[in-house]
């Protein structure tokens, strides 16, 4: 128990290829030139370690089968930071997952194979290990690997260890039992068109045993528990240069908040100083925000 880690991740891990622009984003049949690109550790619970790790958290991250192209970026990436791979599996035989990134400020596009990968029916993640669930003092759960996300939500549940998630329906076993539950823009609109924010926040706040927050890119966001009235908080303002990681790294700071028994507006405030630091930069995963960064922005709201 001395070794274990204070924050259980299991979800997606990978490897992002991200390619910044120099003049606006791409446009058919028009040379886009490229400013910087990179292959660094990417994914929801990738992302969220390295920004974890910088807040000074010790981190054990399980999910994603990791192959031989991704392995040894991501075992060189972490070898000097409070993230233990020792529960993943390093023995995906091909390149391994990983996604594509186009990106100019504001505006992002990802490619993949992801639906090619989802589609064969076959497991390409771990199994969540209980005692790595049981040893740790808080976690987040990414919706994406079925019956081993619901098992790592059960897992958190018979061991009291809080969780927090992220795009889950209001209606899942995952958003009924988390601690905090993050919904962005694209779940929004994609699961519940025609249908106001605060119509959905109602909804999701009725069937919640923890908070909801609802992001809503650079619109307010709405966050609030069962029986009370919503809230709201602007987000705050910064030059933007790259969005990728930007909810990855809220879903962070809600884990630190967490960890650390931040009031439910502590929470939101914390969360959305990580974002707005993580956003103003680029690539994330070389200047992830650090805990001094977040608490000077976080004390400038008030």
């Amino acid at each position: 128990m001395d070794n274990a880690s204070e924050v259980y991740l299991f979800g997606q891990i990978l490897g992002t290829h991200s390619f910044l622009l120099k003049d606006g984003f791409l446009r058919p049949d028009e040379y886009s030139e490229i400013g910087a690109q990179y292959f660094l550790p990417g994914g929801e619970t990738g992302t969220a370690a390295t920004v974890l790790d910088s807040l000074g958290v010790s981190v054990k991250m399980d999910g994603t089968w990791i192959g031989t192209q991704v392995a040894p970026m991501l075992k060189n990436f972490y070898a000097d930071k409070k993230v233990d791979l020792s529960s993943m599996n390093f023995s995906y035989d091909n390149p391994g997952v990983m996604d594509y990134v186009v990106i100019a400020g504001l505006v992002r596009s990802p490619m993949g194979r992801f639906q090619t990968l989802f589609s064969t029916g076959k497991r390409w993640w771990s199994i969540p290990k209980e005692d790595d669930i049981s040893n740790s003092k808080a976690a987040a759960i990414d919706p994406f690997f079925g019956a081993e996300t619901k098992l790592a939500a059960e897992l958190c549940i018979k061991h009291n260890i809080p969780y927090v998630t992220i795009d889950s329906r209001h209606d899942s076993f995952l958003h009924k039992h988390a601690a905090i539950n993050i919904v962005s823009k694209e779940c929004t609109e994609n699961d519940y068109k025609g249908m106001s924010p605060e119509e959905i926040m109602r909804l999701m706040q009725n069937e919640a045993e923890g908070l909801t927050i609802i992001t809503r890119g650079g619109g307010d966001m709405l966050y609030g528990r069962n029986g009370e009235d919503i809230r709201k908080m602007s987000p705050f303002k910064v030059e933007v240069k790259s969005t990728l990681g930007a909810g990855d790294t809220f879903k962070a700071g809600c884990v630190y908040a967490l960890l650390n028994n931040m009031s439910d507006e502590e929470t939101v405030r914390f969360a959305s100083a990580c974002s707005a630091i993580a956003i103003s930069r680029f690539p994330l995963p070389l200047n992830p925000p650090t805990l001094d960064e977040v608490n000077k922005m976080f004390k400038s709201a008030f």
